[in-house]
Formats: C-alpha cells, structure tokens, sequence
C-alpha cells in the first residue's frame, strides 16, 4: 500500500518547483523553499522569488513571457525557455524535473491569485503520479493524487478533503464522517471530511485527489 507523511521543514525532495502564485508565507513551504537540494523557478516566479529572497534558483524554465528583462538578463545562463504555448509554465518545469532525473517533486506556489491557473495545476498532480511522486504544498495544506490504496498520516482533527476525477467506488478508513464503496459525482461531495486518528486510508482504483489541512 502506498504510504504518504505529512510534510515538514525536513521533508526531502530531488527538486523544489516554485510556480508564479501566491509566494509562500507558511513555515513549512518557506524553510522547503530555503532548504532545497534543486530549485526550479517558473519564469514568472523568479520575480517573486528576488523580491522576497536572497535565493538562487539552479533553473528556470517557462515561454519567457512573465520574466523582468532584467533578471532574464541576470539568470541567462540557467534559462531554458521552452515556447510551447499547448503547455503551461508549470508543466514544462515538471517535465523539466523528469528529464533530470528527478522523481520526488515538492511544488510550492501552485495556489492563490488567479483561480484558472490554481485549478489547472492542482489537476496537473494527475498527469505524473505514474512518473513521480509530486506534492503540491500551499500555506494551508497539502494536495496529492492516488490511483491505487493508500495510507496517510495525519492527526486527530485534521480536515481531509476528497476530490474523485474518475466515477470509481472510494471506501475511508479513520474518517470522521465514512465512505463506503461509494461513487461521487461531483468535486464537493468529498470534502470537508475529518480524521479520527494518526492516520488514514483511501482505497480506490480512481484517479483521486486528496487534501490535507496543516
């Protein structure tokens, strides 16, 4: 069974991304931020980044469009502009990530300004979990994609949401308000569920996505 742990500032990663959404304010994103192994920036995230840190990235990648020309001066030699306009920032950094080799991918700054842009790289989670293990981590929480059962670890009280993509029966264990062998048919029937204990299990053979409060 697959297992996921609640993130922490110690959490390891090959790669942090940084997408150009809300920076991050919460103390788990920032000291991942601060502590990682590999930075990738989003073009337009770079900006964000000098404005509120003294960190340099190893790459940035995107169309080049939302970058200052003066730090795409400043950075020429770890751009990689990619001008493919069927595919976001965020994904070509993804795949960025891949072509390097790495599988564990923390993103931070997926969420926030733009809703468009918030539900686009939330679902992006999707495309990769058969590649990678990739965790979107916002000031507020954490999101994630399964297709098989897995367990996570959590607290008593945590909120747990449950978003289902696919029509796939979904059984809970060790939630407050029980799932069983249950179909949902629209993203809110899922959410706003509680944890009952130090973990908790989703079985399913859905594309699911699962969030978890801090």
């Amino acid at each position: 069974m697959k297992y996921f742990d609640m993130p922490t500032s110690q959490s390891h990663s090959d790669a942090v991304i940084l997408a150009n959404g809300e920076f991050p304010k919460h103390a788990i994103p920032l000291s991942l931020l601060n502590n990682n192994s590999y930075l990738i920036c989003c073009d337009g995230a770079i900006d964000k980044l000098m404005h509120n840190t003294n960190i340099r990235p190893q790459a940035i990648v995107g169309d080049c469009d939302s970058i200052s020309i003066k730090n795409k001066e400043l950075f020429a030699d770890i751009l990689h502009p990619n001008p493919d306009q069927e595919i976001n920032d965020l994904t070509k950094s993804v795949e960025y990530s891949l072509q390097q080799g790495f599988r564990r991918l923390i993103i931070l700054g997926a969420t926030g300004q733009r809703e468009d842009h918030t539900l686009g790289n939330i679902s992006l989670l999707l495309e990769y979990m058969d590649k990678s293990d990739v965790e979107i981590i916002t000031d507020y929480g954490v999101f994630v994609a399964i297709d098989e059962d897995t367990q996570f670890a959590s607290y008593s009280g945590q909120q747990v949401s449950i978003f289902s993509i696919t029509k796939d029966e979904i059984t809970t264990h060790n939630l407050k308000y029980p799932v069983q062998n249950r179909i949902f048919t629209n993203w809110w029937q899922g959410t706003l569920n509680e944890s009952m204990d130090n973990q908790f299990t989703i079985e399913t053979t859905g594309k699911v996505i699962i969030y978890r409060a801090f």
